[in-house]
């Protein structure tokens, strides 16, 4: 998927094996990932990163946008699977915005949700289903199928319900859909703007609303004038398709606790 790095600043036609060797050389190892010298991260500034990773000495180089957000979402787990080509990611499946513990009712907050979460490593085997972790996540789109102001751009399958607002989001579980996917339409809060260091080219990114905490979102700029898009602006909705990922940012017990050793 070496397209989605399109949606922070890096043209369709840039040298992958060159970004990678980058990644390498200025980057630093990556945290809760594999081995040493297969890892690494290169900050881009605003929170944005480039991953590099591989699986294995004879395996090839990968390279991907992260985004580090400090906006935690709580996220009560259904189900935890590994990826069969990234041994070190873990994809979620579950609730966002769960009741609160002594609640007496569902929350009107909460939302389906998968993701990818790169720290899997940190996901105790034990992990019950409901347990409720904060994760922080970012999206990245796959496909832009609609930016505009027509409220009917709102308009959700049978599938998704809707939120108060209108927007809404699902996520997609059949076999030929990337992990982590979700279908979405949701209107953006606001748009700040970040030039990417290593390009030049401008990145955009969204804010958009979602119940309980907003989320970031990137899309790239190609796609869009290719497709003959208009670029998001405050008040407009963005339809399609997109892979969230993110980290563990609290919800478990510290190594200490789980093992009982004090590790300094």
């Amino acid at each position: 998927m070496d397209f989605l790095l399109e949606c922070i600043g890096f043209p369709p036609d840039h040298d992958l094996a060159k970004l990678a060797e980058l990644v390498r050389r200025v980057g630093e190892r990556a945290p809760w990932r594999g081995p040493e010298g297969q890892h690494f991260r290169l900050r881009l500034g605003a929170g944005l990163e480039l991953r590099a990773d591989r699986d294995g000495d004879d395996a090839p180089w990968s390279v991907l946008p992260y985004f580090q957000s400090e906006r935690r979402l709580r996220l009560a787990i259904e189900s935890v699977c590994g990826l069969p080509d990234s041994r070190y990611d873990a994809l979620v499946w579950g609730w966002a915005n769960p009741p609160l513990e002594g609640a007496a009712r569902a929350s009107r907050e909460a939302y389906a949700i998968s993701a990818v979460l790169t720290d899997a490593r940190r996901i105790p085997r034990d992990l019950v289903r409901g347990h409720v972790l904060a994760v922080s996540l970012a999206g990245f789109a796959l496909d832009v199928e609609a930016v505009g102001d027509d409220p009917r751009l709102l308009r959700a399958d049978r599938e998704a319900r809707p939120f108060d607002d209108g927007g809404w989001m699902r996520p997609l579980g059949g076999e030929d859909d990337p992990g982590g996917t979700v279908e979405l339409a949701l209107r953006v809060r606001s748009v700040e703007c970040v030039r990417n260091p290593l390009t030049g080219a401008e990145v955009s990114m969204l804010e958009v609303s979602t119940p309980g905490r907003p989320l970031m979102l990137f899309a790239s700029p190609w796609q869009l004038d290719s497709d003959g898009l208009p670029a998001p602006r405050p008040g407009s909705v963005v339809r399609g398709v997109f892979v969230l990922t993110g980290r563990i940012a609290g919800g478990l017990r510290s190594v200490t606790e789980r093992v009982g050793e004090d590790f300094g």
